[in-house]
């Protein structure tokens, strides 16, 4: 079992900036790719980015240039950093832990809210 909590959502600016993190507990975070998705009202869950055990990144053509997905083994957290963000980028973003090796060991997080607002 993985435990995903989310913070780091808020209310920003167009232009403007915002890092998530995300902590896992409960397993081997080094076992777990990690991934962060997006979710608004009335649309498919989304992939904005993921991350390899060994550090490869995948990013959504939407967000590539624009946002940054790392991850720190020794303390169990993964992090996105977004910029210059966009109206469009609002949504409930959600923190992903799938096994790399079981992609059926598959864990998700409660969610935190991005509003992109003037």
């Amino acid at each position: 079992q993985v435990q995903l909590v989310e913070s780091g959502g808020g209310l920003v600016q167009p232009g403007g900036s915002l890092r998530l993190s995300c902590v896992a507990s409960g397993s081997i975070f080094s076992n777990y790719v990690m991934g962060w998705y997006r979710q608004t009202p009335g649309k498919q869950r989304e992939m904005v980015a993921t991350i390899t055990t060994s550090g490869i990144t995948n990013y959504a053509d939407s967000v590539k240039g624009r946002f940054t997905i790392s991850r720190d083994n020794a303390k169990n957290m993964v992090y996105l950093q977004m910029d210059s963000l966009k109206p469009e980028d609002t949504a409930v973003y959600l923190c992903n832990a799938r096994h790399r090796l079981r992609a059926n060991v598959n864990y998700w997080g409660q969610g935190t809210q991005v509003t992109v607002s003037s």
